[in-house]
């Protein structure tokens, strides 16, 4: 038979509101914002306890990096005092072009696509457009803009450094100069033990 709840004893009764608003009280206190809400100073915010009022402190002198100190600056800027850094600081070597190829397919291609024509997928989906490699502007390019562009970012595209390691910029550069040969190649550019494959295949 089915019990109505009015003709419950009223010790009843009351005990059952007391455990609803139990319940209700411990509901309300897992939705409090205390964390989210603590206080706390945003970066760049004014903090009237510091002579010139920068909540962001500056570092103190002779603090170095834990694990790694970033000495060379033209490796992990890609300037000189001169300007861009003018050759790759990493040796040529097939190991770092097959680093390279991969880092550029997985970062680069969706907007510059497979071989650096600036018409990737995303490209072909509404972004901007951004230069070919193959242009005479960036084939006259340093090495380091373009080590420097993957640094702080340029126009839309944005930086990278967080995704990327600077070896590997490096290795991605190295890439670059390797499409850039590729779609301007002569035969000149070919070792002499290797071109009479390429007659033979013609």
């Amino acid at each position: 038979a089915e019990v109505n709840a009015t003709s419950a004893p009223p010790h009843l009764r009351t005990s059952a509101r007391f455990f609803l608003l139990a319940i209700t009280l411990l509901a309300l206190a897992g939705c409090r914002q205390d964390m989210h809400d603590q206080p706390k100073y945003q970066p760049f915010e004014r903090n009237p306890f510091f002579a010139d009022q920068r909540a962001s402190r500056p570092l103190v002198p002779g603090v170095v990096a834990r694990g790694h100190l970033d000495e060379d600056q033209a490796f992990f800027t890609g300037a000189s005092a001169a300007g861009p850094v003018v050759a790759n600081p990493l040796p040529l070597t097939r190991d770092l072009l097959m680093r390279g190829q991969e880092r550029y397919n997985i970062y680069c291609s969706p907007c510059h696509d497979r071989v650096g024509a600036g018409e990737g997928m995303i490209v072909q989906r509404g972004y901007k457009q951004p230069q070919s490699f193959h242009s005479d502007r960036l084939r006259s390019v340093p090495d380091g803009y373009f080590f420097q562009v993957m640094t702080n970012g340029f126009g839309v595209m944005p930086t990278y450094t967080p995704q990327v390691t600077a070896r590997d910029r490096w290795a991605i550069v190295a890439y670059i100069r390797a499409l850039q040969l590729s779609q301007h190649a002569s035969v000149a550019d070919v070792p002499e033990s290797e071109r009479a494959k390429l007659v033979g295949a013609h």
